[in-house]
């Protein structure tokens, strides 16, 4: 069973700073979530480092990846 990885985000948005859940099964992919705070729709991108760690990218809709 894969794990869920607890992770620290910034907002794009209001810069708050929000724990959020990684699943090793999202890793590639691109998906949104709305900001706990200003509910505003943050893009995420699940990926690997090279480490084998999970790590995520967030940006707005205003920015692209």
């Amino acid at each position: 069973m894969n794990q869920l990885t607890e992770k620290t985000i910034a907002c794009p948005y209001c810069g708050e700073h929000i724990e959020v859940l990684l699943d090793p099964a999202d890793i590639d992919q691109q998906y949104i979530e709305d900001c706990q705070v200003c509910c505003k729709p943050i893009n995420f991108l699940v990926f690997e480092t090279m480490d084998k760690e999970l790590s995520v990218t967030v940006f707005s809709d205003d920015e692209s990846y």
